[in-house]
């Protein structure tokens, strides 16, 4: 399969579609977070879930970014950038509840609270230096802001389905509002429209390629894109 732009950009609509799925899954099998539940089964597979879906979330918002970059402007690039800072440093915290805290439970399980305190908001017991201000850059800068200015942008862009846009919009600054109606664990739920935007997008991106690939293009450049496609 050669390497084109209808191909990188199916490719990246499956990551957003996977990432999307991933992080709704993720609420449905994440145990409660206390020190007990750190060196389970459960927890591991929760964590192994979150790390493919940063990973798959950047593949795939790099994709949606880069099919509508130019009728997004400015907007768009500063919400692509804040989502993708979103998906670095959850990507670095979600390997370090993997693979490092199951390791301290025994051995440092103070500092292994102080880091359930910082995902669910419990003060820490010790001194955990600029991991909380990380935390929360991740979760407001990155996936409020991040996220709002990249709904919008897919909305006023309308390249991609607008309700995709206008869901992750709402999705992103669905944590603040509905903090006083949905404590800590019940709030899970709100990353569900957050997953179903992320399909929807993903699939409109992985389908359109070959939407307009069967459009008669006219010229011989229309031509050899179809050639292309073809192969």
């Amino acid at each position: 399969m050669k390497i084109t732009a209808s191909n990188l950009f199916r490719w990246a609509g499956l990551a957003a579609i996977a990432s999307g799925m991933l992080f709704i899954v993720i609420q449905l099998v994440h145990p409660l977070d206390l020190l007990g539940s750190v060196a389970t089964t459960q927890w591991a597979i929760a964590h192994y879930v979150g790390v493919a879906m940063c990973l798959s979330g950047m593949l795939g918002i790099t994709g949606i970014y880069a099919r509508q970059a130019e009728a997004a402007g400015w907007p768009g690039l500063a919400g692509y950038l804040l989502v993708s800072l979103f998906y670095a440093l959850s990507l670095a915290f979600q390997f370090a509840e993997a693979f490092i805290s199951p390791l301290l439970v025994g051995a440092a399980p103070a500092f292994v609270e102080g880091m359930l305190g910082v995902a669910n908001g419990h003060p820490a017991a010790i001194n955990l230096g600029a991991l909380p201000a990380i935390y929360a850059l991740a979760g407001f800068g990155g996936y409020v802001l991040g996220g709002l200015l990249f709904g919008i942008a897919t909305l006023r862009a309308g390249i991609l389905p607008r309700w995709a846009g206008a869901l992750l919009a709402f999705a992103a600054v669905s944590p603040p509002l509905l903090a006083s109606l949905l404590p800590h664990p019940l709030d899970r739920i709100r990353a569900v429209p957050m997953g179903l935007a992320l399909v929807g997008l993903g699939f409109a991106l992985w389908s359109e390629p070959r939407a307009q690939a069967a459009k008669p293009v006219p010229g011989r450049a229309g031509s050899q894109l179809r050639s292309t496609e073809a192969e």
